[in-house]
């Protein structure tokens, strides 16, 4: 095992004396005796507040890096280490060498603590090695035999469970320039039964990377566990990658910004059909993602239901978005026509066709207000539409790829028996 595989950054020694550091950091920053500290203390807390929410402003309503508000928690670690900033600023000027020392590494420790406590919300980094994408960048590229669909040699960490790959998936039909993607091939991959094993296909979210899903999501243990309890049967997942890079945002539309609906609607499932000798038939295939993931993959299962019949959202948003100004997403993605932005939207869809005979998994965290009412709108439009709908929500988590981690599971065994593979 990595060294950095020992290195965890929601529990254990490390965990804990960041923790502990970051909390006398603050206290060093904060105590000196005098009441002109206090109002230093005060100004920084109103300054760094201040300074955040621009920076937040400009991030979701210019930038459109996030498509939705950040939350609380986020907000408020920064504002802390945004003021643990200004604080040793404040000191700086008045100290001796020595205290400027102490105060840098108080600061540095604060901010630590900040980001283990942003990262903790998230739940994206479980240890250092996932932060430094030490384990992503071991993955193995996929060569497949001519014939067989076969990976030529496994990876040596194979010992008889599923395998991990990448691979470049071209868009040979959209020219859309998509980041590697990532495939899973349970160990039933290398018997005569592949060609029966069902296609799930998978988002990460926004900003984010296909990689995130084998980090945060734990892809491979869950799948590894769903297998041993079916015989080494699981489904052949490939994580794609719908936006181009980090920050990216297509919405997973054919829009002004880029074909990307036709890039997962067409390229991607024909990559997968050439190259990957899983199940051919529609009834095996399914789409799923996490955040801006699930909203993608409930837009392919209402846009193109003869290739994704069911779908699995988790923290989903209501429709795409480029930003809480739905006005300005249109402008941008389609000049301002909002009848064809909304043609194109689960909701309207949902509420036109029928999608009887069709399944979706939703989930949420119970402390993400605003995705848990997104959940809810869209679990009523899906069951109104005839998709077979089951829902959940995690207790006291909020938009964190813990949803993913823990119901990622449930999912695969509510659309177990549509795969057939029902005990």
């Amino acid at each position: 095992m990595d060294f950095l595989d020992a290195i965890s950054l929601v529990d254990g020694p490390f965990f804990w004396t960041i923790l502990g550091a970051g909390i006398l950091g603050a206290a060093f920053l904060l105590f000196r005796r005098s009441w002109r500290w206090i109002l230093s203390i005060v100004v920084s807390l109103v300054v760094a507040t201040g300074v955040i929410a621009v920076i937040h402003w400009l991030l979701v309503n210019v930038l459109t890096v996030f498509p939705e508000d950040l939350p609380i928690d986020v907000l408020a670690w920064s504002v802390v280490a945004c003021s643990a900033l200004m604080l040793f600023l404040f000191r700086f000027g008045a100290s001796s060498w020595r205290g400027r020392s102490v105060a840098a590494v108080s600061f540095v420790a604060v901010l630590s603590l900040a980001a283990l406590q942003i990262n903790g919300y998230f739940g994206l980094n479980h240890t250092a090695s996932d932060l430094l994408g030490h384990k992503v960048a071991r993955i193995p590229e996929l060569r497949v035999g001519s014939n067989e669909g076969v990976p030529e040699t496994p990876p040596v960490s194979a010992h008889g469970r599923g395998e991990v790959w990448k691979a470049s998936i071209p868009g040979t039909e959209s020219g859309f320039k998509a980041r590697e993607a990532f495939i899973y091939l349970p160990a039933a991959y290398r018997t005569s039964v592949r060609s029966q094993l069902p296609v799930l296909v998978l988002f990460a979210g926004q900003p984010g990377r296909p990689a995130d899903w084998l980090v945060g999501g734990r892809l491979e243990a869950s799948m590894n566990t769903f297998a041993a309890r079916n015989g080494g049967v699981a489904p052949v997942v490939v994580v794609v990658d719908p936006n181009g890079s980090d920050t990216a945002n297509t919405m997973c539309m054919d829009s002004r910004i880029a074909r990307a609906d036709t890039y997962l609607s067409m390229d991607v499932p024909r990559w997968i059909n050439s190259t990957l000798k899983a199940s051919a038939d529609p009834g095996k295939w399914a789409v799923g993602g996490f955040s801006f993931g699930g909203t993608c993959a409930l837009q392919m299962a209402t846009l193109h239901p003869e290739i994704y019949p069911s779908f699995i959202a988790l923290s989903g948003e209501r429709e795409p978005s480029l930003g809480p100004d739905r006005q300005r997403t249109v402008q941008i993605a389609f000049g301002s026509d909002s009848a064809a932005f909304d043609a194109l939207t689960p909701l309207t869809l949902m509420g036109k066709r029928s999608y009887r005979g069709q399944a979706g998994f939703i989930a949420v965290g119970s402390a993400d207000d605003a995705f848990t009412r997104f959940a809810t709108e869209l679990a009523v439009a899906a069951r109104g539409s005839g998709f077979d709908v089951r829902q959940a929500s995690v207790a006291g988590v909020g938009h964190s790829w813990a949803v993913a981690v823990q119901e990622l599971p449930a999912a695969m065994e509510f659309l177990a028996p549509r795969w057939g593979l029902a005990k």
